[in-house]
């Protein structure tokens, strides 16, 4: 016997426990920095027919300020995978962050580099060591209230991610971290490096959320345009890249869609539509 599961429409809810995450900038959002009505009424579309629909940025919960139940309809994930917060409940569902563990890395990186600049982001309280203009311009940008500190021993523990302003100096510092398996961190050709709970990604916290959804990992599908992607776009079922995205996230790509101008999100969901 089989059971089906309808909207208020009367109509088989064909995205039932589907989920779809999405990066923000540059996947979901154009360059203007708009999620345009095309896209809405897509997810709406998606959402209404049984689909979760979120979001997967970097962004730490200090810096995301764009939630909506318009276009979001699960706990959204943070800070590159560690965290997942449903906006919609006001809490945290899960937060993998580093402990002590993360202090002998950022050590060594400060010996190395003594005016490096060090953001830390623990869920209540954002700390910086040697201020500069990147990381100050980085803070102001996402509306995110900073202390200055001395000591990484004085930023409050767990941290969901920390980043290093490693302008100049990038490669060094992640020759540095290479030496330390008890921490993660996003391996970049930018200027800002990424330290991340060992284990943690993208992927690994879309799976997690998943999980915490019931949605089988057959069902769940993701979307993004940056080297931060890669991860959830290889853990997923199906991974959707707007065809502007980065070299390296279009390598992994399953499916290139429409550029994040033209509505690549609507794109992934007419692909689902025809999937299911």
């Amino acid at each position: 016997m089989f059971y089906f599961c309808y909207n208020t429409h009367g109509d088989i809810m064909k995205f039932k426990n589907v989920l779809l995450a999405s990066d923000f900038d540059g996947t979901l959002k154009n360059d203007d920095g708009i999620i345009t009505d095309d896209v809405k009424s897509a997810i709406k579309y998606f959402m209404n027919n049984g689909g979760y629909f979120t979001v997967c940025t970097g962004r730490v919960f200090q810096g995301f300020h764009l939630y909506s139940p318009e276009y979001i309809n699960a706990p959204v994930l943070l800070g590159n995978g560690a965290m997942a917060y449903d906006y919609k409940a006001n809490k945290v569902v899960f937060n993998d962050a580093i402990g002590d563990e993360g202090l002998d890395s950022i050590s060594d990186v400060l010996e190395a580099f003594p005016k490096i600049s060090i953001e830390f982001y623990n869920f209540n309280k954002v700390c910086a060591i040697s201020l500069n203009e990147h990381s100050e311009q980085h803070f102001t940008s996402q509306g995110i209230d900073f202390e200055i500190i001395n000591s990484p021993l004085d930023a409050p523990r767990p941290w969901t991610k920390i980043m290093i302003a490693a302008h100049g100096h990038s490669q060094e510092v992640q020759d540095i971290l290479r030496k330390h398996p008890e921490i993660s961190f996003l391996e970049t050709t930018g200027d800002y490096v990424e330290i991340l709970k060992k284990g943690v990604n993208k992927g690994t916290g879309l799976l997690k959320l998943a999980k915490a959804l019931g949605c089988a990992d057959e069902d769940v599908y993701s979307a993004g345009d940056g080297y931060n992607d890669v991860d959830m776009l290889v853990t997923a079922a199906g991974g959707f890249v707007p065809e502007n995205g980065s070299q390296e996230a279009l390598s992994v790509a399953k499916y290139v869609t429409r550029s994040n101008n033209d509505g690549c999100i609507a794109h992934a969901i007419e692909i689902l539509d025809d999937t299911y």
